[in-house]
């Protein structure tokens, strides 16, 4: 329907000229989704070779934004946590996993990791029962373990 073989060759410059000329609305969603998200991916990987590591932060609250009107697949408790983190201080936050509940990804200046924690938890408390996740941080990627 858009004369590529896959969505990433569509370009993110022209995606809404692309879109006019998808007729389903689900398909639409699910490729400006897609194309948007590989978008943010690039964009994400240039902020960080840059250093700019606090610019990464409203890429993935945008990128949570599309996985929850685009793709639908996030839930009441993730964008509460999404929600509440950013609105604590948290640079950006996204779901991350399968979709339909799971886990978000918080990126916090590690000076306001308590604060934002905290702060993050109460909200969360004053509109749902849910019960507070631990913080994290980096660790090694996948590797042979033996």
């Amino acid at each position: 329907m858009l004369g590529v073989s896959h969505l990433r060759d569509v370009p993110y410059a022209g995606l809404d000229e692309a879109l006019e000329r998808l007729e389903d609305e689900t398909v639409r969603r699910y490729v400006r989704h897609i194309v948007s998200d590989d978008h943010r991916v690039v964009r994400i990987a240039e902020l960080l070779a840059g250093g700019d590591v606090r610019a990464v932060g409203p890429l993935l609250t945008e990128g949570h934004a599309s996985l929850r009107e685009d793709l639908r697949v996030s839930c009441d408790e993730l964008d509460l946590v999404v929600e509440s983190a950013v609105a604590a201080g948290a640079l950006g936050a996204r779901m991350t996993g399968g979709g339909f509940g799971g886990s978000a990804i918080v990126l916090v200046e590690s000076s306001a990791a308590d604060t934002v924690t905290k702060s993050s938890r109460r909200l969360r408390g004053e509109r749902a029962r849910l019960a507070p996740g631990l913080p994290g941080g980096p660790s090694r990627g996948a590797h042979r373990l033996a």
